[in-house]
């Protein structure tokens, strides 16, 4: 089985546009689909740099002297790349969110098909799971994580019944906390609401959105002039920090203006926001909600 089917992988790469001498930065490797076609567009002195804190992607190291894997969260990218003497790049592509390979490993709790133990932790060795949100959590903080990262309007009502169960029980498996919301999941649109109960959870366990913004405000110093982003997504919340963050340079407010009324900032779009083709869908479901947005370095 495939560890992990990248999506939009010749549009992401084409956004680089790859010189063959360039230094890249795939901060998401996972099965190392996207890190391949860079490094079959770079010459002999090019340089491509990986980033994925997941023990089992870092399995899939691609044996070529161009490439260099670094085994850690992307949050911290500037320090790393200076610890192998790198200061700028040309390029740096993410494809943001759960590999296919997570969501398939029923042991890794991502899926709600399968039954498997709360856990959703993309690095395994981090101490919060999502036993202990599910179980350890206040009531008001489970209802502000799925309120806000799952955009659930009856977060208050499904966190007091979390509560109420685990009070009589722990919630330990996946299966378990479908049982205690199945009042929750009516038939037509139980898959969605569970998954968004997820990934709201998910988002917490990982500090996801922290991760991002950390990340994106990274690049601003780290590219080259006209060096290029470019960053797929696959929820509005994480879109919406990267459209605001190419448009802005900021997650929140506006820009401020000179004298003249003008803005200064850092990144300028390149095309319009892409998505997979109905091809693509039709070959690899996970890529239907994928948005792919591409910046230049100004």
């Amino acid at each position: 089985m495939e560890y992990h089917n990248p999506v939009l992988l010749k549009e992401s790469v084409d956004g680089l546009d790859i010189k063959p001498d360039g230094i890249y930065v795939d901060v998401t490797f996972g099965g190392g689909g996207h890190s391949r076609e860079i490094l079959s567009r770079l010459g002999e002195n090019g340089k491509l740099y990986a980033f994925d804190q997941d023990e089992d992607a870092q399995r899939n190291v691609i044996e070529d002297e161009r490439f260099t894997l670094i085994p850690q969260n992307f949050r911290f990218i500037s320090r790393f790349l200076r610890f192998y003497g790198v200061q700028k790049v040309d390029g740096i592509l993410g494809d943001l969110g759960v590999s296919s390979h997570q969501f398939d490993a029923a042991e890794r709790g991502f899926s709600t098909r399968f039954d498997g133990e709360l856990d959703m932790r993309m690095n395994q060795s981090d101490g919060l799971s999502a036993y202990e949100i599910v179980n350890n959590y206040e009531e008001e903080e489970i209802a502000n994580i799925l309120f806000q990262y799952g955009e659930l309007r009856n977060s208050r009502a499904i966190a007091k019944k979390i509560v109420e169960v685990r009070e009589e029980s722990p919630i330990k498996t996946s299966f378990q906390l479908k049982e205690a919301l199945k009042q929750f999941l009516p038939e037509a649109k139980a898959h969605k609401i569970l998954a968004q109960i997820y990934q709201a959870i998910r988002i917490e366990v990982n500090q996801e959105l922290e991760v991002l913004k950390e990340f994106l405000l990274q690049t601003t110093d780290l590219l080259e002039k006209n060096g290029r982003l470019s960053i797929i997504s696959y929820h509005s919340l994480e879109d919406r920090l990267v459209k605001r963050f190419i448009r802005n340079g900021m997650f929140e407010g506006e820009p401020e203006k000179d004298f003249y009324g003008n803005i200064s900032v850092p990144f300028k779009k390149v095309g319009k926001m892409i998505v997979p083709a109905n091809e693509e869908i039709k070959l690899n479901n996970r890529a239907r909600s994928a948005k792919l947005r591409i910046a230049k370095r100004m």
